[in-house]
């Protein structure tokens, strides 16, 4: 008996996995409906009715404008915009300078006739909302994890999972920086330690956040205040991983203590409202995104510092470009795992994810653990920004970013609005 074949297999079910899966599924109703599936571990399943689901989380996502469009076209903004809480100002400055002075760089969407900067949602529900949307398009979903994949002479590539066998002409990796796809496909991958712990917890400032996201550049580290719907704050704090130990085991009155003093006081005293996270921080760039009838997406494809919160949306750029290609593919009857289309999303995404990459590892390397007169310079770069609208909107612009393609999913256009 042959084993079930599908149109794409997508392994991960991770935010950036449900969005490429989601967005894969819907194509199907603007032409030819493909059989996409999902495989995830029953472990990493989100459930939203969960009870745990109910308290507060830390994990949350950043989400720029150009990624709030594919979530659109993915069918799940419609139920996160009421979870998503709208970002408009940015305050950024280094530890060497007051939180009030002239040298702190902001930006703010009024500046450049933005309606926001950007969104910050808990990561659980924005995996939750993408994996209903792909549920309600016709996806199937795989409790269960790759064991191997070989591409098979048929052209097909030929998977055993623990769910069982399975066969599809494209399989795409979104299953993370230790991806089991890379790894049967014998891609490579570089992998860089930055000798850093990223902090992540939930806190409750004592003055509003006032909508702003705060970031400042440490000596070793840096510390993002990101703001919430409930006015709580999210951190995520990047330090040397001795010192980070030594907070994650402090008495709550002694991380509070030294959070007020890293924070510079911005919002006053923060009091913790949930469990302090930790997750060592590492560079990773895939040799290749592709192999033949693969493609990988996501932080199997890239992994860069969470400073500038822009791990996600480089994954969702690059579901969004993958299904586009895929999409044009079926409409000129190529198969989706041909060579011309998976080498026109790695020539497409990777250049662009690499120079993100070198922008951020420059910025973490210079601004926050750099010293002398490149740092001191990278310090009065910052000013002269500050000083320069025109500087400013191309950062902004920068910053919201323009998505592939996604009319072929739209029926109202609604998300091109401002």
């Amino acid at each position: 008996m042959s084993a079930p074949r599908l149109d794409v297999l997508v392994v991960g079910g991770g935010p950036v996995g449900a969005c490429v899966a989601s967005l894969l599924a819907r194509a199907g109703h603007h032409g030819p409906a493909l059989t996409v599936g999902l495989l995830q571990s029953a472990a990493a399943m989100p459930d939203s009715a969960a009870p745990a689901a109910t308290e507060p989380d830390a994990r949350v996502l950043a989400i720029s404008r150009a990624s709030e469009r594919i979530l659109q076209a993915a069918g799940a903004w419609t139920a996160l915009q009421p979870q998503a809480w709208a970002y408009e100002r940015m305050r950024i400055w280094h530890a060497g300078v007051a939180a009030t002075g002239e040298a702190v760089l902001q930006f703010d969407a009024a500046e450049v006739g933005e309606r926001n900067l950007g969104y910050i949602i808990e990561n659980r529900r924005v995996t939750a909302a993408l994996m209903d949307s792909f549920s309600a398009a016709g996806g199937q979903v795989i409790s269960g994890e790759l064991q191997e994949a070989n591409l098979g002479e048929d052209g097909l590539v030929h998977i055993r999972s623990s769910a069982g066998e399975l066969a599809t002409t494209l399989i795409v990796g979104a299953d993370g920086a230790r991806s089991a796809v890379r790894t049967a496909f014998r891609i490579p991958a570089r992998t860089t330690r930055y000798e850093q712990t990223a902090i992540v917890a939930r806190l409750i400032p004592q003055r509003p956040h006032q909508n702003t996201a705060w970031q400042r550049f440490l000596a070793g580290g840096t510390l993002a205040l990101l703001p919430l719907a409930d006015g709580s704050v999210c951190i995520v704090w990047s330090l040397g991983e001795s010192d980070a130990r030594v907070l994650l085991e402090a008495a709550t009155g002694d991380f509070e203590a030294r959070l007020l003093t890293d924070s510079d006081a911005v919002l006053g005293a923060l009091t913790l409202v949930g469990p302090r996270l930790a997750f060592p921080l590492h560079r990773l760039t895939a040799e290749r995104y592709t192999a033949p009838h693969c493609a990988l997406v996501g932080d199997a494809a890239h992994v860069v510092h969470p400073l500038a919160g822009q791990g996600v949306n480089l994954g969702f750029m690059d579901a969004a470009a993958l299904a586009q290609l895929c999409v044009q593919a079926r409409t000129c009857g190529e198969a989706l795992g041909a060579q011309r289309t998976l080498r026109a999303y790695e020539r497409w995404r990777k250049g662009e994810n690499q120079l993100m990459e070198f922008a951020i590892d420059a910025f973490n390397r210079v601004l926050a653990q750099g010293v002398g007169p490149l740092s001191a310079f990278a310090r009065r770069a910052l000013v002269m920004t500050n000083r320069s609208a025109l500087l400013k909107r191309f950062f902004i612009g920068h910053a919201l970013g323009q998505p592939p393609d996604l009319t072929a999913w739209e029926s109202d256009r609604a998300w091109q609005r401002r």
